[in-house]
Formats: structure tokens, C-alpha cells, sequence
């Protein structure tokens, strides 16, 4: 088997990147149709638009409020086609991103991403993961190549709600050890080949940076504050797990995050927070030692990460309860069956079990 690695075109982060983006993207075309949720579309129309008139840029602002259906995007398509775009810009958060690249897809046309939040890892891949009408995954749609142009102005993420902030750190937390997983199944990893070194070196990055600066950096966050510690963890949330997850590959703690977002009370949590304790239920899966997990669970305790059910808002933890979880986790098609150990409903729920019960026990210690 190939070992492949992929990545976008161009990647540019620092403060003020979206008051240039005419600068940064005009070698793509000169029609250009943003896709973006209200409030991020406000942000791009103040600080892009004069940068776009002086590249003599014809362009249009399309809000989106809905779910990444494939109805969606084809409604979108359209609109997009009959502006003329060449190029597709998806800006806000994972919905609209997603959406922008289907769109992109259909119409085979240049794509540049410009998020407004670190909230996932969505901005550098090949893949966007659409839903059905009723908020189920319909289907991971692969595109034909990355993002030609990926830019984040980190100005902007900090004046975020630091919630989204964290939720980022939570997706990336997952980056290392589902990379470390696929490699020792050899499982496939985005584009059909398996890691290489550098994208599995990435993942260990990207982990490395979450421990060393992810708290100092949310601290910052918190009083809308850009640091140099923001600006690495901005990057691991963003590019570093971006590369690690799409070109080392998927395991568990995504295949059991799709599971923990059918339980009731967990419909509302962020994509972030429910792979950070995907992520410590395939810590407890794979049998991780002790002092490893409770690094994980200090890190999560201390960025405001979820460490227990109860966090994510499930009020019964049963076993009955969990089951239905652990069943969709199992799921045909899902990376949870990237591992290298067996998949079934029963270890699943005792995965889940097991790290709902580490994280009250730790809550417990920290109260003695």
C-alpha cells in the first residue's frame, strides 16, 4: 500500500488576513461567492470588501443558516452558478465550511476557506460530512482535491466566544491518538493510502502543542486577547490536526462521537466537545495507561473540556441508555472500525461507561 499525504494549496494565518484576501486570492479568479452564516458574513463584508474592489473582484454574500444536507447544497449550487463564481469561499464555522466545499464539488471550481472560529478541524481537508433532514449522517462526500486557499485571521477567532475556541482544542486533542491507531492497524487514511511520517509527526504536534500552550491560550482567549500562545494553538486546531486526521486517518473517538450525538441532552453540544470525550473513551478502549488518561482528563478539566456524560448534558447514564450510543458508534462505514482491536456495541458501551466513571472519579479527587 501507497503511503499519501495531502494538503491545501496555501495556508495563511496571522492578524488582519481577511482584510487582504483580495490580495491572497485573486491568482483563483475574479467572481467570487461567499457562503457563510450571518454573523460571519458581517465580519467578511467589513473587512474584505474594500480589499476585493481594489482587485477589481466581483463577488457575492450568501447567508446560511442550515444543516450540510446534500439539499442544501444543491439549492446553493445554483444561486452559485448563476453568479458565475469561480470561486467559492466557505466562512464561519463547520456547517457553512462543509457546505461551501460541496458546492465547490459540484461546480469544480476554485475553494478557499476563511473560518471565523477554531472550532474544528474542517478548514484544510478534502471532506465534507453531510447530514440528512433529521441531523443523521448521510454521507462523508470526499472532493477531488483540498482547498486551494485556507486563511485565518486570528484577530477575528478571538473575538469569538472562547467556547468555540475549546471546542477546536477538543477536535484536536483526538488528532494523535486516532493517527497513532490507524497506523498500527494500517488503516486507510483520507485520499486511500496509509500515513507517512510527516503527517504522523504532525499528529504528535499538534498534541504537544495542546499540552504545552492549550490553557495559556484559552486563558487569553477568554479576554479576547491575541498571543503567541493563541497563535500556536490556533494552529494546531486548525492545520496541524487538519493534516494529522486527513492523511494519518480516523479511529474511535470519531466513530463515537457520531454515537454520543444521538443521546438525549447531547443534541446541542459542539462537534469538539463530544470527539474530546470520544477521545477518552478510546483511551479506555484501547487500555491506555492511567497516567496518560489522567493527563488528558487534566487537560480537558482544565480547558473546560467534558470529562463525564453529565457534562455533555445526558442525564441517564444506564447501560440501556449508552447502548443506543454504542450501536450507532458500530456503525457500518465509521472510523471506529479503523482499529486494530474488535469493534462491537458491547466494548463500545464499556468504553463509554468506563470513561464516564475515570472522569468522576477524577471530579472526585479534585473535591478531596
Amino acid at each position: 500500500m501507497y503511503s499519501i499525504m495531502i494538503a491545501p494549496g496555501r495556508y495563511v494565518q496571522g492578524p488582519g488576513v481577511l482584510d487582504k484576501i483580495g490580495d491572497h486570492i485573486r491568482h483563483l479568479g475574479d467572481k467570487v461567492f461567499f457562503i457563510g452564516g450571518p454573523t460571519a458574513i458581517e465580519i467578511v463584508k467589513q473587512k474584505a470588501g474594500e480589499n476585493l474592489k481594489e482587485n477589481e473582484m466581483k463577488f457575492h454574500f450568501e447567508p446560511f443558516t442550515g444543516e450540510c444536507t446534500r439539499a442544501s447544497a444543491a439549492a446553493l449550487t445554483e444561486k452559485a452558478k448563476s453568479f458565475g463564481a469561480q470561486v467559492i469561499v466557505g466562512t464561519g464555522g463547520g456547517r457553512t465550511i462543509d457546505t461551501a466545499k460541496a458546492v465547490s464539488h459540484e461546480l469544480a471550481c476554485f475553494l478557499v476557506i476563511a473560518p471565523t472560529v477554531a472550532s474544528n478541524d474542517a478548514p484544510c481537508s478534502a471532506l465534507s460530512v453531510q447530514y440528512d433532514e433529521n441531523h443523521m449522517l448521510d454521507r462523508f462526500l470526499i472532493l477531488r482535491r483540498n482547498p486551494d486557499v485556507v486563511l485565518v485571521d486570528s484577530r477575528v477567532i478571538v473575538q469569538a466566544p472562547t467556547r468555540y475556541f475549546v471546542a477546536g482544542m477538543g477536535d484536536a486533542l483526538a488528532t494523535w491518538f486516532e493517527a497513532f491507531t490507524c497506523t498500527k492497524s494500517m488503516a486507510k487514511n483520507l485520499p486511500g493510502g496509509v500515513s507517512t511520517a510527516a503527517a504522523l509527526n504532525l499528529a504528535r504536534l499538534c498534541f504537544d502543542t495542546l499540552m504545552e500552550y492549550g490553557v495559556s491560550a484559552k486563558l487569553a482567549v477568554d479576554d479576547n486577547a491575541l498571543t503567541p500562545a493563541v497563535e500556536r494553538v490556533i494552529e494546531a486546531n486548525t492545520l496541524l490536526s487538519g493534516l494529522g486526521f486527513e492523511s494519518s486517518g480516523l479511529a474511535a473517538a470519531h466513530g463515537i462521537h457520531e454515537g454520543l450525538h444521538v443521546l438525549e441532552g447531547a443534541g446541542d453540544k459542539l462537534h469538539g466537545e463530544l470527539v474530546a470525550f470520544g477521545t477518552l473513551a478510546q483511551m479506555v478502549f484501547e487500555n491506555y495507561d492511567r497516567k496518560e488518561i489522567d493527563r488528558v482528563l487534566t487537560f480537558c478539566h482544565d480547558v473546560g473540556l467534558p470529562v463525564t456524560l453529565e457534562h455533555l448534558g445526558v442525564k441517564d447514564a444506564s447501560p440501556e441508555k449508552i447502548l443506543k450510543a454504542a450501536e450507532v458508534s458500530c456503525m457500518e462505514g465509521l472510523t471506529t472500525h479503523n482499529s486494530y482491536l474488535e469493534i462491537n456495541p458491547e466494548r463500545i458501551l464499556g468504553a463509554i461507561l468506563g470513561a464516564n466513571a475515570l472522569g468522576k472519579a477524577f471530579l472526585k479527587s479534585l473535591e478531596a
